[in-house]
């Protein structure tokens, strides 16, 4: 590598000899003739001049420098001008050799001290500085030679990377003045050093020359001509750092300013024109008090400029301050270096061992927020985007967060963007709390941008990479940016993960972005454009951008964050549940076990809080509530809170008082729900007792509308929520106005009253549900008596013509949930026929367990019967009919869910399936292995295979359960002959052929593996299966009551979308369905009636207002409450407590002495006044707070 960088020559011109040394440092014999000429100019020059009298040459030392013996790896080295382009050097550091962009630069000054440092400048130096150097991705620049404080920030270094196990290394650069630089002959190859071998120990000190440090990655040997003197860097220094000041953090420059800051440590006179220096380019510096010499100079002064009524009259102190700290120098000169200095005293910052154990990134800070002294927002951008940077909300709220600088919301834009591409949810909340406008920050380039910097091998990432590949897009720029950016397909990606029931809507393809007024896809847009294009979802999407975040941050897995953007979003209750669901959905998907843990673990933080929340608002209105539940969220795909938590197998949230509550009363209609079952029984099988006062019917809607007057829910909507479309053909409209109750027509009802008991009753899902189980009892009796004694080879009868048109209504009654959505499946539910497409439609209907039994059960019933009607295949479809019946009956187990007994035993049996199935690959491997070694032994030359078969597998399978043929296996029970023309010995078992010769050879070895295969299976395969399911039945019959409600639901909204009418009568409602769907085809124009939806209710704009008013406000309460009893722990209390202690004594010193009363003595005293209130909730439970108040003098 070539540098093209100039150096300084060895001609020195106009120096003026002293002896035989020039001025530059160096010996006269070391010049070339012509500098040294008498008449090398007309004028005697006294003064030696760098830049006169030097001239440059491209650099010979350049490479990487191995140091002999160090045991690390080699460093990068270079040999300068002072005069060089800090341009050309920042751009070879951080490309050529490839260290990245600073966050943070931190130049160290200080004096050529002993090898021995103070204790807690060393803490300093290592805890400190250097720890917070590898937290924050910062440079140390020092001298870089193994002497003063270079020689201590080395050692900080090399201890730090040695205690520490991970994380990048930290960044120490040199830059040292060429001339001092001890065997720096070995440094110098004009075509580069690679490796350069430098012995950097066992020289004698001689106090001109120094060896480097091996401790740093980088140097710059500054070559101003001069021998044996330091400082010849300072110049070179002090522009390298005020360049890097003016670059960016970030990959290309895309960051803040790079700040850098000055650290004095002791320090001689000349560290007085450095820091001049520094403050004149506006670097800010941080004095370390209490190290000496300059460092302390300079804190002195700045305490007593602060201090009150300071000016001429202590003038003359300064000086005695200069003569005491500078003995030797000049004290005129240097205090006016002082006073300069101190004219721009807002650069500089104070630290001292007795400010406490404040990390070092605190007072980095601190230093870089005082140097701004100024009240503008504009100048604190890059320090508030340092503090997100680190992750120091404190300081923010300390330092940049008081009062006094006036923040706008634009201002405060890019720190946001910062804290959540880095995951900093305390500073999210600190800039919204701060007033930061989240509508006008949230645009869709910045969002894209959200998604854009995923990580690029996690399971969102693989997620959008195939949604942009399934829709074609390429790389293509965004505007306001220059990166060639991927506008992530989110909207693709939701629906993929949750289907299109729950996903969130997006606005097509063709929709126009309202922020720039240009074409938008849905990949880019944001949730808020859907409700500028639908007025009527502005309730629903007022607060649409917390909802596109909160989806960003369920995606990347940010929990805090997501949990933040829920808070302060609507819908709480329905993205609580969606939430869940889409957090389990990618659970499952996740390829790492940590991830999907912390995904599994949030999601039951989200199903937790959506139970408490509906709880309270539950425990508030009962009829609110229910609306709650029934309402159609827009922001999920208009799915409804049951239906997000029936998806989201959210169990817990069934199992409230609330939400049973309201299947209760969907179960019963318009009936009473404590009508006993006796009752509901003799009036289903003799209907004219529906008008007697044997059944009580409710006035639902009245009750609702005089509990709850404010919620209006609209034209032809009703608290009860309209049926669904499946019920429409049976079940009439819930709305209008209703008569009173009536009691029975014989007690003087009019007409329509008595067919509205009528209607009511056999539209009750419960009298639904009674009706098909009685005809499916029915149907399996027919079933039964057609196999056993009416299926012959004839032409079918009258009985099995029937029991074909009764399966084939059962057909219809299964297309017509598989079209219409689905809705008996645990991912049914939302849109209405036609809405969604019939793929989707089918994988929903599918997705249920009891509708793929019909479909086998039904597949099996027409190929039996097409070959029952075939000829020859007769027998076979009586075979595969007495099969199917089996499927049938089996199917009839869906009826115990009603019952919370019987409900989850079908679960536990269902799970035990499972077990059994994994369990009968242990069993196969270790009944195969036993067959065919004991038939090998027995009957090595039989040839028949159909009998081999049976004796492999299904002779062990018996041998499991008792059934032993010793006479069969164990030849002492044989009768010993040659029964066999092959040579060997034989027996033959009594009853068999002689094809079945059994061989006495090793015949014992057959009993033995007969003992080991019933000890392996009976005893240990066995009673793993019974352990297996005792670990089942315990894990659910603990949680039955969950199950039971969870499977409820499932069969109160099946049974609610069923037709009254049951098969094979239900054909009827059938074709009335079919008629009413050719006429809305036919009249496509007009409106759909609100009694076409299902298990949902309708609110009117105002309404949908007021109820999400009354959510919020149950969620801020519970919100409020729940973060009160984080207060009240004890664990909080503690917490405080110690620190409210550790902030009245003070840091690291002893308690204040006390005089013999027991009263504080000295100033501390003072401060007590104060004591009681702050220990007021903290210390009282704990101690005796009034003895301990009583021993201060407090009482």
């Amino acid at each position: 590598m070539v540098i093209d960088t100039m150096e300084i020559g060895d001609m020195s011109h106009g120096f003026k000899k002293i002896g035989t040394l020039c001025q530059c440092g160096r010996p006269r014999s070391a010049h070339p003739s012509v500098a040294v000429e008498d008449a090398f100019g007309a004028a005697v020059v006294t003064v030696w001049d760098s830049d006169v009298h030097t001239t440059e040459k491209p650099t010979d030392a350049y490479g990487d420098l191995d140091f002999q013996g160090a045991g690390r790896r080699t460093s990068n080295f270079l040999r300068l001008s002072d005069r060089t382009d800090p341009a050309t050097v920042y751009s070879l550091v951080t490309r050529a050799w490839g260290f990245q962009a600073p966050n943070l630069v931190v130049s160290v000054l200080g004096g050529s001290s002993g090898p021995v440092l103070q204790t807690w400048l060393q803490d300093l130096l290592r805890r400190g500085l250097v720890r917070a150097a590898q937290s924050t991705g910062a440079w140390i620049v020092t001298g870089g030679l193994h002497t003063g404080i270079g020689r201590h920030v080395g050692v900080a270094v090399r201890d730090h990377q040695t205690a520490s196990t991970g994380g990048t290394n930290v960044v120490a650069m040199g830059v040292a003045p060429w001339g001092v630089v001890r065997n720096r002959d070995t440094l110098t190859n004009p075509k580069g050093s690679f490796p350069a071998k430098y012995r950097w120990h066992g020289d004698p000190e001689d106090g001109i020359e120094f060896p480097l440090d091996y401790n740093y990655s980088a140097f710059f040997l500054v070559d101003d001509g001069t021998h044996g003197r330091l400082g010849g860097e300072d110049r070179f220094r002090l522009r390298f750092e005020t360049y890097v000041s003016q670059q960016k953090t970030g990959v290309g420059g895309t960051g803040i300013d790079i700040p850098v800051l000055l650290l004095l440590i002791d320090g001689d006179e000349k560290m007085l024109k450095r820091i001049e220096d520094a403050t004149e380019a506006q670097l800010p510096c941080l004095l370390v008090a209490g190290s000496g010499g300059a460092a302390d100079c300079l804190a002195e002064t700045l305490e007593d400029t602060l201090a009150p009524g300071s000016g001429g009259v202590r003038r003359g102190e300064a000086h005695d301050r200069i003569k005491r700290f500078f003995p030797k120098g000049d004290p005129e000169v240097l205090h006016a270096q002082v006073e300069r200095i101190m004219t721009r005293k807002e650069l500089l910052t104070v630290y001292s061992s007795e400010d406490g154990s404040e990390e070092f990134e605190t007072i980095v800070l601190k230093a870089l927020v005082k140097a701004c002294g100024t009240s503008e927002a504009s100048a604190y951008l890059d320090e508030l985007r340092l503090a997100v940077a680190w992750n120091r909300v404190d300081i923010a709220q300390s330092e940049l967060f008081r009062g006094d600088i006036q923040w706008r919301s634009f201002h405060l834009e890019a720190s946001l963007m910062d804290a959540l591409l880095n995951d900093r949810p305390e500073f999210v909340r600190l800039l919204i709390s701060h007033g930061l406008s989240l509508g006008h920050f949230l645009t869709p380039i910045r969002l894209a941008q959200l998604y854009s910097a995923v990580p690029p091998h996690s399971l969102i990432r693989s997620l959008l990479d195939q949604a942009s590949h399934w829709s074609g897009t390429k790389g293509q720029s965004l505007k306001g940016g220059s990166a060639e950016l991927r506008p992530p397909n989110v909207g693709h990606v939701l629906r993929t993960l949750l289907g299109e029931t729950c996903a969130p809507r997006y606005p097509s393809t063709d929709v126009r972005d309202p922020h720039t007024g240009q074409g938008c896809r849905e990949s880019a847009c944001l949730l808020s454009d859907w409700a500028t294009l639908e007025p009527s979802m502005d309730a629903a999407f007022g607060q649409a951008p917390w909802s596109d975040l909160l989806l960003w941050a369920l995606l990347l897995n940010r929990a805090q964050m997501a949990m933040y953007f829920w808070e302060k979003g609507t819908n709480a209750v329905a993205s609580a549940l969606g939430a869940c669901l889409l957090l389990r959905v990618m659970a499952r998907l996740e390829p790492e076990a940590e991830e999907a843990a912390r995904r599994k673990d949030l999601a039951v933080k989200f199903e937790g809080m959506a139970v408490d929340l509906f709880g309270a608002c539950y425990r508030s209105s009962e009829d609110r509530a229910a609306r709650l539940l029934l309402r159609r969220c827009p922001l999920w795909g208009d799915a409804t809170c049951l239906q997000l938590a029936m998806q989201a197998d959210a169990r817990a949230f069934f199992a409230q008082d609330g939400v049973q509550s309201l299947l209760t009363q969907k179960w019963w209609g318009e009936m009473d729900s404590t009508t006993p079952i006796w009752a509901l029984v003799l009036a289903f099988f003799c209907p004219p007792l529906i008008y007697a006062n044997l059944i009580t019917f409710r006035n639902s809607e009245e009750e609702s509308t005089q509990k709850d007057p404010d919620l209006d829910t609209g034209a032809g909507v009703n608290g009860e929520g309209p049926v669904g479309p499946k019920d429409a053909p049976e079940k009439v409209p819930l709305g209008g106005q209703r008569q009173p109750r009536s009691r029975g027509c014989c007690g003087g009802c009019a007409r329509h009253g008595c067919l509205r008991r009528w209607s009511h009753f056999w539209g009750a899902p419960v009298t639904a549900f009674l009706g098909n189980v009685v005809s499916y009892l029915l149907f399996l009796l027919l079933f039964a008596h057609v196999l056993l004694l009416d299926f012959q080879p004839a032409a079918p009868g009258p009985a099995e013509l029937l029991l074909y048109f009764w399966a084939f209504t059962l057909l219809c009654e299964e297309l017509r949930q598989g079209l219409g959505g689905g809705w008996g499946s645990l991912a049914s539910g939302g849109p209405m026929p036609g809405q969604t497409p019939l793929r989707h439609r089918l994988q929903l209907y599918l997705a249920d367990t009891w509708n793929q039994c019909d479909l086998v059960a039904l597949t099996c019933f027409l190929l039996g019967v097409g070959c029952r009607l075939t000829p020859g295949l007769f027998d076979l479809g009586r075979t595969v009919l007495c099969l199917d019946f089996m499927v049938f009956t089996l199917r009839l187990l869906h009826i115990f869910t009603v019952n919370k007994q019987l409900g989850p035993k079908i679960v536990i049996v269902s799970k035990m399936v499972r077990d059994v199935f994994f369990f009968l690959f242990f069993l196969g491997v270790w009944l195969v292995a036993y067959g065919v070694a004991t038939e090998g032994l027995l009957r090595p030359r039989d040839r028949d295979l159909p009998n081999i078969l049976r004796r492999v597998f299904y002779r062990p399978y018996l041998q499991i359960f008792g059934q032993i043929p010793q006479e069969d296996m164990d030849v002492a029970l044989m009768e010993h002959m040659n029964c066999s023309s092959e040579q060997g010995a034989w027996a033959r078992p009594s009853g068999m052929q002689a094809g079945s010769c059994v061989s006495l050879y090793a015949n014992w070895l057959v009993v033995l593996l007969l003992i080991i295969f019933l000890l392996v299976a009976n005893i240990l395969l066995l009673n793993l299966l019974i352990a297996m399911f005792s670990y089942t039945f315990g894990k659910v019959q603990g949680n039955s009551d969950l199950y039971w409600k969870a499977q409820r639901y499932s069969l109160i909204r099946e049974f609610h979308s069923r037709p009254a009418l049951a098969p094979p009568l239900i054909v009827i409602s059938h074709v009335r369905l079919l008629i009413r769907r050719l006429c809305k085809r036919r009249w496509a124009n007009l409106p759909s009636s609100p009694v076409l939806e299902h298990f949902r209710v309708y609110l009117s704009k105002e309404a949908e207002r007021k109820l999400m008013t009354w959510e919020s406000v149950h969620k801020e309460n519970f919100l409020l409450a729940q973060a009160r009893d984080k207060r009240e722990s004890d664990s909080e209390r503690l917490k405080r407590t110690s620190q409210n202690r550790s902030a009245l004594l003070p840091p690291g010193g002893p308690p204040p002495p006390t005089g013999p009363t027991g009263q504080c003595v000295g100033p501390t005293s003072a401060s007590l006044a104060s004591v009681p209130m702050v220990l007021h909730g903290f210390y009282y439970p704990l101690f005796s707070l009034p003895s301990r108040l009583s021993a201060a003098g407090l009482q």
